[in-house]
């Protein structure tokens, strides 16, 4: 009683304990009965702010030694802990953040009622049959000619262009024409390389480019675009102007919501143990936030030990254990849960489109609040919408595109690539890791919508950007926060 009569005087102190009782899920008298053993054990501890600091402190401790303990976070035999994560600088430091951020601590309101929602035909959309590997040339043809028609399309109406010519007819006057770029040999792009590749309709000719008259330019294998110019020969099209893509529009205003986003691998390099993974779930119910989306590698392919074959489990009962741990040491916290798989996780299809995990072992209640999505994606939160990746689409493209005169930096140009080509990856030929399995590509990685926030994590720098020019002025702008390892957010 004269327990409840103190956190009932003191406004600071109640607030707290409220704040205690909303993370745990405890009403008021079981947060007393924890507060009065926990302060029998420490000599009859007056109530005061710094007694409630440690008391949550060691209840989170508590909470952390019993995930790990019941759920097995870090018991490969192979496993020890990592010295060089447990004695890492700036832990919990917000390293970039754009928008009225409230604070250094962010604390959402757990509400596992928020909607999710994917937008490319829900989570059973990519488990049919795959044809990689049994792919005709003349079926990808198909699927890359239908994607310069429709962006050639809108460009032409965007632009009021009366219609394409030939890009290999040999004319004096200026043309406009339409095609996907391509390099003329199997090395890097550069700008004495370049191909123009047209449609079925412009006769489907590979044309050299000349880009000696353009101002700027910034061009990347697989990229569609109209440009202006002379082909006096027939041999080598002069372009003079390169039209600009058109970003889709957007959703709809978006609502309030808190959203926290992590990005694998949740491992330290030199050693298996979960210990970041242990870190987040701290977090996540400190934070409660309304959902929290998961990007992959869980089990990374490119980990030492793993590359070495140096664990004594299967990769499917490691992953297994890791997402136990995840769904049932956030339940307390009320927040929705986002997987999204990688092509580094070792358990998981190595193809793109990749297709959701199966976690057919939840419960019916943990199914509920979980959402196994694919990659790439498109969710609805709350009408925010996130278009997300855990391919490196930012790392692959930076190694392919040429630019020149832009006066902006390439993550800029990487991201408005994505948004005006509207696709999740529009390289190519792909990257030598990525399969691509063009039938699924041209269902499932497409963008439908311009994503009012575009997470795309990589293994360069973190940054957080917007693209002003797309961004209408009357819309809200998002706040972000990026703690140290976090994702790249655009």
């Amino acid at each position: 009683v004269c327990v409840c009569v103190s956190i009932y005087t003191y406004t600071l102190h109640s607030y707290d304990v409220l704040e205690q009782c909303l993370c745990r899920r405890l009403k008021g008298d079981e947060i007393v009965f924890e507060w009065f053993a926990f302060s029998s054990s420490k000599d009859q501890l007056p109530l005061t702010l710094d007694n409630l600091d440690q008391f949550e402190h060691e209840v989170s401790t508590s909470v952390q030694n019993m995930i790990t303990a019941t759920y097995c976070v870090m018991c490969l035999c192979s496993a020890t802990p990592s010295q060089k994560y447990g004695m890492r600088g700036g832990r919990g430091e917000v390293v970039s953040s754009f928008g009225a951020v409230q604070g250094p601590r962010w604390t959402g309101k757990g509400q596992s009622s928020v909607r999710v929602e994917m937008l490319e035909g829900g989570e059973n959309s990519l488990i049919s049959s795959y044809k990689y590997m049994f792919q005709r040339l003349r079926d990808v043809r198909d699927v890359l000619t239908e994607k310069i028609e429709e962006l050639g399309e809108e460009l032409r109406s965007r632009f009021n262009i009366e219609e394409f010519s030939a890009v290999s007819l040999p004319v004096q006057d200026s043309i406009t024409v339409l095609g996907q770029v391509c390099c003329d040999s199997n090395g890097k792009l550069n700008a004495q390389s370049v191909l123009l590749e047209t449609g079925q309709e412009q006769g489907g000719r590979q044309v050299p480019v000349d880009l000696s008259e353009l101002k700027e330019f910034s061009l990347f294998p697989g990229q569609v675009v109209v440009m202006e110019g002379m082909n006096p020969s027939g041999e080598t099209f002069v372009a003079t102007k390169l039209y600009e893509g058109i970003p889709l529009p957007f959703h709809c205003p978006p609502e309030p919501v808190m959203v926290v986003m992590a990005c694998g691998p949740y491992t330290p390099s030199e050693s298996l143990t979960y210990d970041p993974l242990i870190d987040l779930i701290t977090i996540i119910n400190k934070d409660r936030p309304d959902v929290c989306i998961l990007l992959g590698p869980f089990v990374d392919s490119k980990h030492e030990q793993i590359e070495k074959n140096q664990v004594t489990e299967t990769f499917e009962t490691i992953f297994k254990r890791c997402v136990d741990s995840i769904v049932e040491g956030t339940k307390g916290s009320g927040c929705r849960l986002v997987f999204v798989p990688s092509q580094r996780d070792v358990h998981h299809h190595y193809i793109y489109p990749q297709p959701p995990f199966n976690l057919s072992n939840l419960s019916k209640d943990d199914s509920a609040r979980v959402t196994l999505a694919s990659d790439p994606c498109t969710l609805l939160i709350s009408n925010v919408t996130f278009g997300l990746t855990s391919t490196d689409i930012l790392f692959h493209m930076g190694a392919e595109e040429i630019s020149s005169g832009t006066g902006t930096e390439r993550f800029t140009r990487i991201m408005k690539h994505m948004l005006t080509q509207r696709s999740y990856y529009p390289l190519y030929p792909p990257a030598e890791e990525v399969n691509m399995d063009y039938d699924k590509f041209q269902q499932f990685s497409q963008m439908n919508l311009t994503p009012d926030i575009l997470i795309v994590p990589s293994e360069l720098r973190y940054f957080i950007k917007v693209n002003h020019s797309h961004f209408q002025t009357s819309r809200p702008q998002p706040r972000l926060k990026l703690p140290p390892g976090s994702l790249d957010v655009t």
